[in-house]
């Protein structure tokens, strides 16, 4: 098995600082099952690190993420799979995400940032991007909607004409710039600069006292997300529906193929 994430700890004030680097060494870092549960283990091995105050994620010197792998043999296996088997496998998203919430996180952006990269993204606490990164949120051009309960979570950052624009309007690359201005990331960086800016962001948050960080972090998130377990009980669902559509199926061959979808509505 191919190890694509390791884990640092031990790093800045008083050692309060962890690095989770996630690194397929390809410059694309898409996100396969295998990645998925190598990511969601490496978040869970923090829950009862009582040393660790905040976790800085970051990708390749490239790419942050591709978003899921639609070459990956076991992702295309949902092709075949019965909506039982599909439904289990789809919890692999939603399960890394909310992972990645428990802990004071923030995320160091260089290159891309797609799809299933946004939707691990925006389940962070704070997201610096490096001035020549972009975002995009290509499932709707692929026949599918956003799942993970990202749009929840972009809903809370930028507000409801923002992640329309943002999920609905797939082929559209969102700037570094504008993802700062729509509150989609909090600081943006020279390129190349993301993760040191990152670093200097946990040693401010490693230096509070980790109990008082904890229990605000806590309390802002059962306040902000009280309703988005109501409001996206059936995304996963949603997800599995819009995956036995022709249009998906039409959409997934076009990207593969390089060339522009023709959805029929069906």
């Amino acid at each position: 098995m191919v190890d694509y994430v390791t884990i640092e700890r031990g790093l800045g004030p008083d050692g309060r600082i962890a690095v989770v680097r996630f690194d397929r060494g390809d410059g694309i870092n898409a996100l396969s099952p295998e990645a998925l549960r190598q990511l969601t283990d490496a978040a869970r091995s923090f829950e009862d690190d009582g040393e660790t105050s905040v976790v800085v994620l970051t990708g390749g010197a490239k790419s942050f993420s591709a978003g899921f792998d639609l070459k990956d043999a076991e992702g295309r296996s949902r092709q075949s799979m019965d909506m039982g088997t599909l439904r289990r496998h789809l919890k692999l998203g939603p399960r890394l995400t909310r992972a990645w919430q428990e802990q004071i996180t923030i995320g160091a952006i260089e290159g891309f940032c797609v799809g299933g990269g946004v939707a691990l993204a925006v389940a962070l606490d704070f997201r610096v991007m490096a001035r020549d990164a972009h975002m995009r949120v290509p499932e709707i051009a692929l026949g599918m909607n956003m799942s993970w309960q990202s749009v929840p979570r972009m809903l809370h950052l930028m507000g409801p004409a923002r992640t329309k624009q943002a999920v609905i309007l797939a082929d559209d690359r969102i700037s570094a710039e504008e993802a700062y201005e729509w509150g989609l990331v909090e600081q943006v960086t020279d390129p190349g600069k993301s993760y040191d800016a990152a670093m200097a962001l946990a040693a401010k948050v490693a230096a509070q006292p980790p109990i008082s960080v904890a229990m605000t972090k806590l309390t802002v998130n059962r306040l902000a997300h009280a309703l988005d377990d109501l409001a996206s009980h059936m995304d996963l669902d949603q997800f599995a529906l819009a995956s036995l559509t022709e249009d998906h199926k039409e959409g997934v061959a076009a990207f593969l193929g390089r060339r522009k979808p023709r959805f029929k509505g069906r």
